[in-house]
């Protein structure tokens, strides 16, 4: 209270944003988090956290079709085009559960490292890694044999993974280093670590820019949701050199992230409800909506974005011919505070960052 108190007292409001109606909204489990879409049975595979289950949307019918029961605290998806399945990281009972999307069901689970949350599917070499956020691990899983090849020590609390495919990387956010590993699928070892902003969560790939985008969360977002002055920044990787090659500043809290390829654009999911979207070519804001936010997935046959909200227990579909490309943000943010009042808001936020920093933790499971 004392806190909000004082930002109020600061002047600096927080940035309206424009309502963005969405075109259908399905209720799932219980605790929805991670998406992954499947071009080929046009589903999307929603994990719900606190019912042990998976459940399968059709992109159809925007309809619930299956439910699976996979392994405790299920938080991330990723899709295997290869073999079909999908690969649901089981945080609770530190294992992957594999499903088939022909039969929509288990075929089998993989233990892994503790605390399993992100995955990425490497295309090339028919394996997916698996970031262990509790023994800053990366597991390697085959997936024609379904065990792990390897095991890769990486940053502390790794959470986020994103496959780079011309290169044959892996880029893996390490939560609690700020830091962002980079793997070799050849060697199955850490050929660059790159520093970003706080506390990095959400990790893509760019395909067109060659670059990889990196949600830096920050420790302030539920303290200064929505204020420009707490503005928390995206780093931009280039590929070709492990290095950032710039910062974007998107708003209170970024966390996940999610590609338009038809429009080239990045989708960032904020803390305070509300998406993002950045241009690739311009990086900068071209829009903010208000949504209710959670894990994002992007379904680029339908053009549609599909948007977990785990208070809900509900998924959404926005349709990205309703978010305009190439535009100015919508509506524009407010003025920035006076100097007097900016610097009262910075000196309240500095002393919170000295102690939240000491006191953080990793990101709850929902």
């Amino acid at each position: 209270m004392l806190l909000a108190a004082l930002f109020l007292a600061s002047g600096v409001a927080a940035p309206s944003a424009r309502a963005q109606p969405v075109v259908a909204t399905m209720t799932v489990g219980n605790g929805p988090w991670g998406l992954a879409y499947d071009p080929v049975k046009s589903e999307v595979f929603v994990a719900n956290s606190k019912d042990n289950t998976t459940s399968v949307i059709s992109d159809a019918s925007n309809a619930v079709v299956a439910t699976v029961k996979v392994g405790t605290t299920p938080l991330f998806v990723a899709y295997d085009l290869g073999r079909g399945e999908v690969f649901v990281s089981d945080a609770g009972s530190s294992s992957v559960s594999v499903i088939s999307d022909t039969t929509n069901s288990v075929v089998t689970t993989i233990s892994v490292g503790n605390a399993p949350q992100g995955l990425a599917y490497d295309s090339s070499r028919g394996e997916i890694f698996v970031a262990n956020s509790r023994d800053n691990t990366t597991s390697v899983i085959s997936d024609s044999t379904n065990a792990v090849v390897a095991t890769v020590k990486v940053g502390g609390t790794p959470v986020g993974l994103a496959y780079d495919p011309a290169l044959g990387e892996v880029f893996v956010t390490n939560f609690e280093s700020d830091t962002v590993s980079v793997i070799s699928d050849t060697t199955n070892t850490v050929v660059a670590t790159v520093d970003v902003g706080f506390t990095p969560y959400g990790v893509l790939y760019d395909p067109a820019k060659g670059e990889v985008f990196v949600a830096n969360e920050d420790y302030n977002q539920q303290l200064c949701a929505g204020l420009p002055i707490c503005s928390d920044p995206l780093s931009v990787i280039s590929d070709s050199n492990n290095t950032v090659v710039t910062t974007i500043g998107v708003g209170s809290g970024p966390a996940w992230l999610a590609y338009d390829s038809s429009k080239g654009e990045v989708m960032v999911a904020l803390s305070y409800d509300a998406l993002s979207v950045v241009s690739d070519t311009t990086d900068s804001v071209v829009q903010n909506l208000n949504v209710a936010i959670g894990p994002l997935a992007y379904d680029f046959l339908r053009g549609e974005l599909f948007v977990s909200d785990a208070s809900g227990n509900t998924v959404s579909v926005l349709t990205d011919a309703s978010i305009a490309s190439g535009s100015s943000p919508s509506p524009t943010a407010p003025e920035f505070p006076s100097s007097s009042q900016a610097l009262v808001a910075l000196v309240v936020m500095a002393a919170v960052a000295v102690i939240s920093r000491r006191s953080f933790k990793p990101p709850a499971y929902p």
